[in-house]
């Protein structure tokens, strides 16, 4: 399919078939039934609230995680990296009959000589792993689970869809290295964050080929596992603008640094004034005191001249938003990017139905660059912050790619 062909399509699936399936929030059923293909889970631990549950638990027991509605998807097997003891995969499987595998291999086999499965979910997030000891990332084994996987396919003479959760690695040459084979081998590739499918209050879909003046996106959490979901959430947004995608630098602040960065015009008051407008639950009080501990500002200049900033501001607002001043606006327009912070959480229900788009069509719902850009922002930001905020060049991110229109949890048609 051509690059054209293939963005018409996406397109047309995306102002149509989505919305009309997810209105009102029901995932109700197609119009027409299609058969539930069969996919193995490859997770780090399965227990409580763990990605593994709110995304493999929907496939399971339905949307709401009770039984109902759910993707057409089944799940034939099961790969768990390590059983803690609130493991809860060994009881699903009881219930409902699907196989724990000693391996990755048997889990895509099921035990045979082919590879028996329509797609496979990589779920590299909680368990018990070190972190690398200058930059404090957290070494998840996403890059070995998708090595075990590609080699299996290459034994089998056989690929099939991928998934992975979040981001590709904690290593920028590790996320690059399964982009590439994903390329090499040729079989679709999806990660990233369940934010770009989020709710957005008030909505917001920035018009296409717009030009951007500044753009401001504030997070809460730490600064590799949640720093990722602000700056996909800011990508998401962006990346319909004119001009070139990809990032060449990267700053980070803390402290009295990110006062000396607001004197330097590294970021602008007002932007995020505008981002925490749209906020429930901001802390009061003045912002040199709320920020001096447990927050962070990442300073982005991309390829095209637009300098933007996520900032990590915990303990001055507990969400995710971005404020984005367009050309020719006299004011900012922001929005927050709502999860539900409680069972079943449902925005990783939206997520979900871009990964079973996928794996039922053999097209990715949104660029896997995308995140291989977030990504290398990520591990630059970490390098950064650990270098005292030191401005890293980034040539290896001058990542190019065409956006798509996949629609978000409340988007109007």
């Amino acid at each position: 399919m051509t690059l054209m062909n293939r963005r018409h399509w996406l397109q047309q699936a995306s102002a149509t078939s989505l919305p009309l399936l997810l209105s009102g929030n029901s995932f109700t059923a197609e119009t027409k039934s299609r058969e539930k293909l069969p996919v193995a889970a490859i997770v780090t631990e399965y227990t409580p609230n763990s990605h593994a549950d709110v995304l493999v638990g929907k496939i399971l027991e339905g949307f709401q995680q009770q039984g109902g509605p759910g993707p057409d998807l089944k799940l034939a097997a099961l790969y768990t990296d390590q059983v803690p003891q609130r493991d809860m995969s060994r009881a699903l499987s009881r219930k409902y009959g699907f196989p724990i595998t000693n391996t990755i291999e048997e889990a895509i086999t099921l035990g045979t000589k082919q590879v028996q499965v329509a797609g496979v979910l990589i779920v590299g997030e909680h368990g018990d792993y070190p972190y690398t000891p200058n930059t404090k990332q957290h070494m998840y084994p996403r890059k070995q689970f998708f090595d075990a996987i590609t080699a299996t396919f290459k034994k089998f003479g056989k690929s099939v869809p991928v998934y992975n959760d979040k981001h590709l690695g904690y290593r920028w040459q590790d996320a690059k290295a399964m982009v590439d084979t994903s390329r090499k081998m040729d079989f679709p590739l999806m990660a990233g964050s369940s934010l770009p499918v989020a709710w957005r209050h008030p909505t917001l879909t920035l018009p296409e080929n717009c030009e951007i003046e500044s753009v401001l996106t504030i997070g809460r959490g730490n600064f590799e596992a949640h720093g990722f979901h602000a700056l996909e959430a800011q990508q998401c947004l962006i990346e319909h603008r004119r001009g070139s995608t990809g990032v060449i630098a990267v700053e980070t602040a803390q402290g009295k640094q990110i006062w000396e960065a607001e004197q330097a015009g590294k970021w602008n008051r007002e932007m995020l004034k505008a981002a925490l407008a749209v906020i429930p639950n901001v802390a009061k009080g003045k912002w040199e005191e709320i920020l001096k501990d447990d927050s962070a500002f990442y300073f982005l200049e991309h390829q095209d001249g637009l300098k933007s900033t996520v900032a990590m501001v915990n303990r001055l607002g507990r969400h995710y938003a971005v404020a984005v001043k367009l050309k020719g606006q006299n004011q900012p327009r922001a929005t927050w990017i709502k999860l539900e912070l409680d069972p079943p959480f449902g925005h990783f229900a939206y997520l979900l139905k871009a990964i079973e788009h996928m794996i039922h069509t053999g097209q990715p719902a949104y660029p896997v660059e995308r995140t291989l850009l977030t990504t290398g922002i990520l591990d630059t930001v970490m390098h950064s912050l650990a270098a005292g905020g030191k401005r890293i060049e980034t040539p290896q991110l001058a990542i190019d790619y065409e956006a798509v229109r996949w629609p978000y949890a409340n988007q109007k048609t």
